[in-house]
């Protein structure tokens, strides 16, 4: 890597890798670092599969303009934003069936 002070042609290329997988250009573009705000976002998620999607579809959103594609990263944003609302709609489904399962019938079944 460091040969007498010098900086080779193989420290760069680690240098650079090192740069794209830890601070990518188009995650630290403005303020606030894209994963500082994802992370702040998801912590109030209801559950880890909601806090994913939420995350991923926020990492799509925050970087649109910044990559070579902004209409790919929009609609993946969309792709996840889909399923997140899949998935809380049918969590919401999920509660509602077993609030109506857990609730005692308000009038006695005459049938029973």
């Amino acid at each position: 890597m460091l040969i007498s002070g010098l900086i080779t042609k193989t420290s760069l290329v680690t240098m650079a890798k090192d740069r794209m997988v830890h601070s990518p250009a188009h995650y630290t573009k403005g303020r606030f670092e894209a994963i500082d705000v994802i992370e702040d976002v998801i912590r109030d998620a209801p559950d880890p599969v909601s806090g994913m999607l939420l995350g991923n579809t926020l990492k799509y959103l925050l970087r649109v303009w910044l990559k070579a594609d902004p209409h790919q990263d929009a609609s993946k944003a969309r792709w996840y934003l889909s399923r997140l609302l899949t998935h809380l709609e049918t969590e919401r489904a999920i509660k509602l069936h077993k609030q109506l399962q857990d609730t005692p019938p308000i009038f006695d079944d005459p049938l029973a």
